[in-house]
């Protein structure tokens, strides 16, 4: 069991040679930026010692985190500070965002927003911009002067104006592992706080999508939507711009596509029989709506309409992706989804306690031994006093490091979902404990090992053993999203065996419960795992699971995940170019599980497998399953792949060796913790 390291690592420097150590020359300055995103992006991945004492060479992935930032309310009530600037800056800021790999992919909106939004601060010569080793918050952009790069005392290279670094910092913290200095003359950078970026990120965000829902339901054919389903279909929404005097649409032509006017205004005509002229029907404006027909059947346009001078902009909508969430629109022209009943009763958030072991206090377990470490604590295996038959899994997780990464919410949401949570394919949680230094989670103990460590040994799975893998991952995905929870830390060290071979989903610590018809857009998960609207910061939901079910399909069958590289920064980047640029062909995976990989792992959320209007069990039906049987599974008849032997309650042979832990946290006193 993996216990998460979020954003600190202070000795992953003294294992692994840095990318600045190894050069001391740039031909450009791109090439210095690049060393120093590297080097940020890995002072955030955990020391491989921590986690492991095998000589294994594949180090486990650890999760990242930044501070919850979830809006409460709508995008008019965030409200973001703009500073003053000439034009002449706020060009340098926009060609620094647009130059960089990272920034280069955010909508133009919020790149505007970002200009707007970053203030300027001048450092006199000899001065620092950036201390190797401090905490970073904030996204630079190089205004004035001359910057040099400074690693361990050494003059590294140097870098003029208009060049963005540390844009890693405002997705999550993330400890500096360079200087930025100021040589010889004073300079000016332009700076933006995360804490605004993320603002930003959101308020951007819920306006475009609750613009494109009000327009969604300002048409009579789809007002009766539930607001799931309109936002689903506001994600695939696209935007077209077509010049004053262009055909939208000619009379005639056979069209599969559906418009809705987003700014400027359409003429709609039409040629009667026997006649040569075209005559003026109506003028259509911002809100109107064109094309839905199309949306129904496949007959020809009936009119033709022309964009108007300056141009119009339309968000436009296929037959197919409107096919792939609703399907046949005549079912649901009356239907009522209870959006409103759903309103008036919304999903209960508080935690289910659960009577079971409620007699066991924490004097009452004895440490038998340790079943994995990390930055926040360590799990221990447990044995109950009174009986040595009782055996559990103890998650101890220091107080202090809790508070100093701003984590609390994400322990508590772990706490409350996973004590509500009863289902035969996740670890259970039976009781919490509190004291000076730890809060503390009794957890049912799986003694069949981690999925990752016989990963790591086996260096892949065959189709069989990771069907059935896949399998347990996608029952227990089915019990958290029909209650509304998303789990969004789906990777191979999160998935324990029990004594049957049975994969349970471990580790709750970036689960969220969100309910229905809901976003959420605090930055979490493990860098090979994240989507891309978690990158991009678009918002996110239960989609993010099944892209992140395709992940772990590839790294099973072929023993690592398709997106990795040598930093986080990096990786992101990959995840933004797609699953269609990796080649499947050097892994050997076979055409059917390809097939599903790259359907879980589409772009838009929309259009993955599981999240369209057959729900999961359209993954269930998907050919790579042909033959699987999913009432054994349930049942618990079908034999497991792998059955690890546990001969007893105190068996931890199926995990790795760990040593005492002699870092004694100090008290945490701030009482944040007084519900646990």
């Amino acid at each position: 069991m993996s216990l998460k390291i979020f954003v600190s690592s202070d000795q992953y420097n003294m294992q692994h040679q840095s990318v600045l150590q190894q050069t001391t020359t740039f031909g450009q300055d791109g090439d210095i930026l690049t060393s120093i995103q590297a080097q940020h992006a890995m002072a955030n991945r955990a020391p491989q010692g921590q986690l492991s004492l095998s000589n294994s060479c594949l180090p486990k992935k650890q999760g990242v985190s930044a501070e919850s930032s979830d809006a409460t309310g709508e995008a008019r009530d965030i409200t973001i500070p703009k500073y003053d600037k000439d034009f002449r800056s706020k060009q340098l800021i926009k060609d620094a965002i647009m130059d960089n790999d990272f920034l280069k992919n955010l909508d133009t909106s919020q790149v505007r927003e970002m200009v707007d939004s970053m203030y300027s601060k001048e450092f006199t010569a000899g001065s620092l911009v950036v201390r190797e080793g401090q905490a970073g918050i904030h996204l630079f952009v190089s205004a004035e002067g001359d910057f040099e790069v400074i690693k361990g005392g050494k003059v590294l290279g140097h870098m003029g104006p208009g060049k963005a670094f540390g844009e890693l910092a405002i997705l999550y913290n993330c400890t500096r592992t360079a200087s930025i200095g100021v040589p010889v003359t004073d300079t000016k950078v332009w700076m933006l706080d995360r804490k605004v970026f993320q603002q930003i990120m959101m308020r951007t965000g819920l306006q475009r999508l609750q613009d494109n829902i009000n327009f969604l339901k300002s048409v009579p054919l789809l007002h009766n939507l539930s607001n799931d389903v309109l936002a689903k279909i506001a994600d695939v929404l696209e935007v077209e711009f077509y010049s004053a005097g262009a055909y939208i649409i000619r009379q005639g032509a056979s069209g599969d596509s559906f418009f809705i006017i987003s700014s400027g205004s359409v003429k709609v005509t039409q040629r009667l029989p026997g006649r040569l002229e075209e005559e003026e029907i109506r003028i259509l404006q911002r809100g109107d709506y064109f094309g839905e027909q199309a949306l129904l059947k496949e007959d020809c346009r009936t009119a033709s309409v022309i964009a108007l001078h300056p141009g119009v902009e339309c968000l436009t909508l296929d037959r197919d992706s409107f096919n792939q969430l609703i399907g046949d629109l005549s079912e649901i022209k009356e239907k009522d989804y209870g959006d409103e009943e759903r309103l008036k009763n919304p999903p209960c958030a508080q935690f289910v306690e659960q009577p079971e072991y409620d007699y066991i206090k924490l004097d009452d377990l004895e440490v038998v031994a340790t079943l994995g470490i990390g930055g926040f604590g360590r799990v221990e295996l447990v044995q109950y006093t009174q009986d040595s038959s009782l055996t559990f899994a103890l998650k101890c997780l220091k107080k202090q490091h809790i508070v100093d990464t701003q984590q609390q919410e994400h322990v508590y949401s772990e706490r409350n979902i996973m004590m509500s949570c009863k289902s035969p394919f996740i670890c259970r949680l039976y009781q919490t404990f509190r004291d000076s230094k730890y809060v503390y989670m009794l957890l049912e103990a799986c003694l069949g090992g981690e999925v990752w460590t016989i990963l790591r040994d086996r260096g892949c799975f065959d189709d069989h053993t990771t069907r059935f893998i896949v399998a347990c991952v996608i029952e227990a995905f089915d019990y958290l999203h029909t209650r509304g929870i998303i789990y969004r830390d789906l990777k191979p060290e999160n998935l324990l065996l029990d004594s049957s071979g049975y994969v349970k989903l471990v580790d709750f610590g970036f689960s969220k419960r969100l309910g229905y018809s809901s976003k959420t857009w605090t930055f979490c998960g493990t860098p090979e795992y994240v989507a891309p609207e978690t990158i991009l910061n678009r918002g996110h939901d239960r989609a993010v699971d099944y892209w992140a079910l395709g992940i772990l399909m590839h790294e099973l069958l072929a023993g690592n995940p398709p997106f990795t590289a040598s930093d986080p920064m990096k990786t992101y980047n990959l995840i933004l170019k797609g699953i269609d640029k990796i080649d499947f062909a050097k892994h050997n995976i076979g055409r059917t599980a390809q097939s599903l990989i790259k359907k879980l792992c589409r772009d838009a959320p929309s259009e993955r497998l599981g999240y369209q209007r057959g729900g999961i069990q359209d993954i269930k039906k998907h050919k790579w399953f042909q033959g699987f049987d999913w009432d054994g599974l349930v049942a618990r008849t079908l034999p497991a792949p792998i059955q690890q032997p546990v001969r007893g309650p105190c068996d931890t042979s199926n995990f790795d060796c760990f040593g005492k832990d002699s870092d004694i946290p100090q008290d945490e006193l701030s009482n944040w913790d007084v519900n646990f």
